[in-house]
């Protein structure tokens, strides 16, 4: 058997050892983490929906109309009449025919590969897509080919080599790490010369581009012709839980057949759809959330620029800061928790090797004085050695 102390060990002596916080209430700027107050740069609810009155409102008279648990699968009698309301809404929202609900991000990628293609056929995918695309291909049995991050002649490449077979390419929206927009007018063009599917994973896009916040693919202009498969998330942008499919009539009827971690897993609990169902009108409704979190994002790359901090191009709320090494990420969030600003570091094998960084994420909960002060603390920070006066 494998020496598992001797592995996390070695995992602690790299900076790569990862630890669970525990914070006592509910997401925000300002958070009580680990029993210290801190200010908060590292959620994903952008549009800071996820403790909004409404939202919460919505949850509670779920649950007193349906109960807490949905009881079973979608396909037994799980699907509840909340659940059906919700992918209605998302359908419409998203601007395709059908939305088809899954309990995670992870499980709809998963599902949706997973169904459409087996051996013989081909996954192609950006190198610095999320894992779940990536594990999605391999438990599929299909190909995966990976081509250089939004190289599209490397994406040509791969395609021309590719004899037969089923061909999908896929890629997230707005990649999670570099929180840069992946060239989705050229991608669907190449998924159109090589009829391939054009698959667009929008964890981070939905709620913040695109008009009314309908994400990347709004933001780029392209229909479902040109992109067949959108799959987003529901606890970032839109600060629940769950995520989503949306497509054609037939791409939702073929995954309510064939997507196995849609068809052997309990529904979501109702109230969370009802609770998503009040978070995406309000998404939708008040401009203002994408309009003020855009001015914060233009706020803060001005002044960490002016500082000359090695902030990555990112014209989304993740705002990543190269750090290079594990110990300096660590090291570097740490001096920031002193500060009372929680950043986390971000590692291999999230990020490749040399490439670790501070994921620092803005949210329309945030304001201007919030950001001087993380812009306050980012001056302060030490290279190794100087946080001791050395």
């Amino acid at each position: 058997m494998k020496d598992l102390e001797a592995i996390l060990t070695r995992q602690q002596a790299r900076g790569l050892y990862r630890r669970r916080r525990v914070s006592d209430g509910p997401q925000g700027p300002e958070m009580r983490i680990d029993g210290r107050e801190v200010l908060a740069f590292c959620s994903n609810d952008y549009l800071g929906l996820a403790n909004h009155p409404k939202v919460i409102e919505a949850m509670q008279a779920g649950a007193r109309r349906y109960g807490a648990g949905s009881g079973a699968a979608h396909l037994i009698n799980g699907h509840g009449r909340a659940h059906h309301q919700l992918e209605e809404a998302l359908a419409a929202f998203s601007g395709r025919p059908r939305a088809l609900l899954f309990s995670t991000g992870y499980m709809a990628n998963q599902g949706v590969i997973g169904a459409l293609l087996g051996r013989g056929d081909h996954v192609i995918e950006d190198r610095l897509n999320h894992a779940s695309l990536i594990d999605g291909a391999t438990l599929s049995r299909a190909r995966l080919h990976r081509f250089a991050h939004g190289d599209m002649d490397a994406l040509e490449a791969r395609l021309n080599a590719i004899e037969s077979g089923e061909k999908l390419i896929a890629v997230d929206g707005v990649f999670s790490m570099d929180g840069d927009i992946a060239p989705l007018p050229q991608l669907a063009a190449a998924a159109r010369r090589h009829d391939a599917w054009l698959m667009v994973d929008d964890a981070h896009g939905m709620g913040v581009l695109g008009e009314r916040g309908r994400g990347s693919l709004d933001a780029a202009g392209l229909t479902i012709d040109q992109a067949p498969i959108l799959m987003a998330t529901l606890g970032k942008g839109l600060g629940v839980f769950g995520a989503f499919i949306a497509g054609s009539e037939a791409l939702i009827e073929t995954l309510i057949q064939r997507a196995r971690s849609y068809i052997y897993t309990t529904a979501l609990p109702p109230a969370i759809a009802e609770a998503t169902r009040a978070a995406l009108a309000l998404a939708g409704d008040e401009a203002w959330r994408r309009d003020h979190l855009f001015a914060l994002i233009k706020h803060f790359r001005q002044g960490a620029i002016a500082l000359g901090l090695p902030l990555m191009d990112s014209p989304t709320p993740i705002q990543p800061l190269l750090t290079g090494s594990a110990q300096q990420a660590l090291r570097w969030s740490a001096q920031l928790e002193q500060a009372g600003l929680l950043v986390t570091p971000i590692r291999p094998p999230t990020v490749p090797e040399g490439a670790s960084r501070l994921r620092i994420t803005l949210s329309a909960a945030h304001d201007e004085a919030h950001v001087d002060r993380l812009l306050d603390g980012l001056s302060q920070l030490k290279p190794k050695g100087e946080e001791n006066g050395r």
